[in-house]
């Protein structure tokens, strides 16, 4: 025995030495229990993180079931005479539309893909829910929707058109005078848009139904409908408007581009022939993607000179990007998301704001310049779309990595230094030449290829046309 009564064998072991293996398992307790407490909270917390995460995600998921429910759900409201529609009655008892799929949700605007007496369309709605809209608000002072005239409807509208435009009253009687800058001659140039909605409007004997007014208050609180609505008759370059019930509106389906197709747009699935009957060596009567892209990027610049000049004011493109473009089979460039697509009074209201450097000055790829002195922005814009096409269409499209063997071709490098001075030109300097220019040479490549440069037609609907209260 040693001192202190410990044994000295084997099993045995120092007094001290017993103590620090006791307090090390006594600390390694409380350590593991720390650690284990720390892990079950931290995968508590990410567990009931998911869960909220995922559930938020569901909300504004695009799902077919919750799509579908909102279409019966406006059924619902045209069975109970809430709201109507040119296409309310194929869509809800005929069964012509067919439900295909949700594209888009969130924040309650609704795109879904259907087809309409099987043409391929798209539904679209600011909102899900017909009652998330501001009623008229002169139908709570009416005992009955036909006390309006048609000469009232085109006020109250003709007002929110205005509004939903930008358009201030001083400036659409100014244009009735026959003014109207920009002088491109087009359709657009001498009258006023929101008085061209008037005179649809007008163009009726009998007056309208509360659904009637209540269906089409819903569709012009949307900015994008008004904006299409409006221009479908002025222009190839948007979207057409075919048809609607209630809040949701259809317009033509057309395929997207995008940003990572070398060509931006599929152009495999645009059916279309080149000079048919005419031997093409080669060819086989059709065109080769190198001339569609030309063909595109002419209409490119069609639409861009349309915008400019042939309306009473300049339309301004904010967002400009593939996807918010796509091409008919004639190959005609169209505006399908003009969210961001302004007139001139509304463009300068947007740009004039307080700023301490140019960088203040950008509303997305719209920008003017910031005046140290006011520090204030310029109302005008600085660059135009003609410049942002050039920076982010035309240059990917004509970049020497994509043509290749070609890149050296004298009028393929003469196409690259236009595509590079159009992309550094500002709005006011010296864009219309360099519009011409892009024209000339787009226009001798096709002719090199063999090809027609003529444009395409605008797209032709099948049945009848979206007009007047057929909204």
């Amino acid at each position: 025995m040693l001192p202190g009564g410990l044994m000295s064998g084997g099993g045995g072991c120092g007094g001290g030495l017993c103590l620090l293996r006791w307090l090390g398992l006594k600390l390694w307790s409380r350590r593991g229990t720390l650690v284990f407490a720390l892990l079950w909270f931290g995968s508590w917390l990410f567990l009931n993180g998911l869960v909220l995460v995922h559930r938020s995600i569901l909300s504004d998921y695009c799902t077919d079931d919750k799509s579908k429910r909102i279409l019966h759900r406006l059924c619902l409201e045209f069975g109970e005479g809430s709201v109507t529609g040119d296409m309310c009655e194929d869509l809800c008892v005929l069964g012509l539309v067919e439900y295909k799929r949700c594209l888009y949700y969130e924040n309650g605007k609704k795109v879904i893909e259907a087809r309409w007496r099987g043409n391929p369309i798209i539904l679209k709605s600011k909102l899900e829910n017909f009652s998330s809209y501001e009623p008229l608000g002169i139908l709570d002072y009416q005992d009955t929707a036909e006390e309006l005239s048609p000469l009232d409807v085109v006020f109250y509208a003709t007002l929110e058109v205005r509004n939903s435009l930008g358009l201030a009253e001083e400036e659409e009687e100014e244009e009735g005078g026959g003014g109207g800058g920009g002088g491109g001659g087009g359709a657009g140039n001498n009258s006023s848009l929101a008085r061209l909605w008037g005179k649809k409007l007008k163009n009726r004997d009998k007056s309208y139904s509360r659904a009637e007014l209540a269906s089409l208050w819903s569709l012009l609180q949307q900015e994008e409908y008004t904006f299409l609505r409006v221009l479908q008759d002025l222009s190839t370059h948007v979207a057409k408007v075919l048809g609607s019930c209630g809040h949701f509106y259809a317009v033509e389906y057309l395929s997207a581009g995008h940003a990572w197709d070398q060509n931006i747009f599929s152009l495999e699935d645009v059916a279309v022939s080149g000079l048919q009957g005419q031997s093409r060596a080669g060819a086989r009567g059709r065109w080769t993607a190198r001339e569609m892209v030309h063909r595109i990027a002419l209409s490119f610049l069609d639409m861009v000179w349309h915008f400019d000049n042939d309306f009473t004011h300049k339309l301004h493109l904010c967002d400009i990007k593939p996807e918010n473009f796509a091409i008919r089979k004639d190959l005609t460039v169209v505006a399908i998301d003009v969210d961001m697509a302004f007139f001139e009074p509304k463009m300068r209201d947007i740009l004039d704001q307080n700023c301490s450097s140019d960088d203040d000055c950008n509303f997305f790829d719209c920008s003017s310049r910031c005046n140290l002195n006011k520090r204030r922005c310029s109302a005008r814009r600085r660059n135009s779309n003609l410049q942002v096409i050039c920076e982010k269409i035309f240059r990917p499209w004509f970049s020497p990595t994509l043509l290749g063997a070609k890149a050296g071709l004298p009028l393929q490098v003469e196409l690259q230094r236009a595509v590079q001075e159009c992309s550094e030109t500002d709005g006011g300097a010296g864009g219309g030449g360099v519009h011409q220019r892009l024209l000339n040479i787009l226009t001798r490549l096709l002719q090199e290829g063999g090809a027609s440069a003529e444009g395409g037609g605008a797209w032709e609907a099948k049945g009848h046309s979206h007009t007047s209260l057929n909204f």
